[in-house]
């Protein structure tokens, strides 16, 4: 079933339940007010849910037009955002970007930051970032949200707490980040809000695609209408969803709610393209010993979007303008 959530009733939103093609919804308040409720009773509301996702689809209950601009993020807070990096590609070239080797340990051990999940962004909400020196930049990424996850887990039964996929733009100001690094403490100022796809889709909505833990379908991301990237999210993950999550809940448990991201999709495959700007300057500082693509500027317009076997949207697109 597809999950989103519309701009009112209160911070957390007003929970939906889409149709599989994203056009009509229905609001479903005799069942859960806001996704989080659902997740934190998923047991017992999700057959319900999907049953109302049944009904819709088949036209046999009332829905409205779904419009994108009136979606906030399927979690507009979160009790928690945990981005990885799993894509070992993206690690490699971005960090020797930044002249820095990368440690053995990350082919064994999982990299993870934890975001700001106190504002998350809607599909459509502008990138707003007031000095475009700071190099701003989109991510292309996947997340999952969890339900309750006991510390310790193992990466064996970890698969079982996703219960929902969705996309993510994981925007980066990539001149600001390392000079963070170097203080030894991690991201702040280098990472502004979080967008999220219109819809969160539950795994089995990805069919054959989603095997291992992992989503096997092209991630394309467009600038300004021009194709960026269209990497396999499938490949040349290192670790997987359950790994992850394993990670993450190795020293605490995680509330239902929690989201854990991929990190940028790539591929060894350059002819893929990529996901965000900073691999897009590396590759051409190795072909031309230059970077000539510019970060983003304001005006600019990220798209990020997956399309299933039959080329149908199934997350909604992520669309957003950049503005000061």
């Amino acid at each position: 079933m597809k999950l989103a959530s519309l701009k009112q009733g209160g911070r957390d939103g007003t929970l939906i339940v889409v149709d599989r093609n994203l056009t009509r919804y229905t609001l479903v308040p005799d069942i859960a007010a806001t996704l989080q409720q659902a997740l934190e009773n998923w047991v017992e509301l999700a057959p319900e849910l999907h049953n109302r996702y049944q009904a819709l689809n088949n036209n046999s209950i009332s829905s409205q037009a779904i419009i994108f601009e009136k979606l906030a993020a399927p979690l507009p807070r979160a009790y928690q955002w945990l981005d990885g990096s799993a894509y070992l590609p993206h690690v490699e070239r971005v960090r020797k970007a930044r002249g820095a080797e990368v440690p053995c340990s990350f082919y064994d051990d999982p990299l993870m930051y934890q975001g700001g999940s106190d504002i998350m962004l809607g599909p459509r909400d502008p990138i707003v970032v007031n000095d475009e020196a700071w190099g701003i930049d989109l991510e292309a990424e996947i997340a999952v949200i969890t339900d309750d996850v006991e510390q310790g887990i193992d990466a064996s039964n970890a698969g079982r707490h996703i219960k929902l996929v969705m996309l993510v733009n994981d925007v980066s100001l990539r001149n600001l980040i390392p000079a963070e690094l170097t203080k030894g403490f991690g991201f702040l100022h280098g990472k502004p809000p979080t967008a999220f796809s219109p819809v969160a889709v539950t795994p089995d909505e990805l069919g054959n695609a989603w095997q291992a833990n992992k989503v096997h379908l092209p991630l394309s991301s467009y600038l300004n209408g021009e194709a960026l990237g269209n990497p396999d999210a499938g490949q040349n993950m290192q670790f997987d969803f359950s790994r992850l999550i394993q990670h993450a809940a190795a020293t605490r448990p995680l509330t239902a709610g929690s989201i854990i991201g991929s990190g940028t999709v790539s591929n060894a495959d350059l002819g893929r393209g990529c996901s965000c700007l900073a691999e897009k300057r590396v590759l051409e500082i190795i072909d031309n010993g230059a970077a000539s693509t510019p970060f983003l500027k304001h005006g600019d317009r990220v798209r990020i979007e997956m399309f299933d076997q039959n080329k149908h949207s199934i997350f909604g697109a992520i669309d957003q303008v950049v503005q000061a």
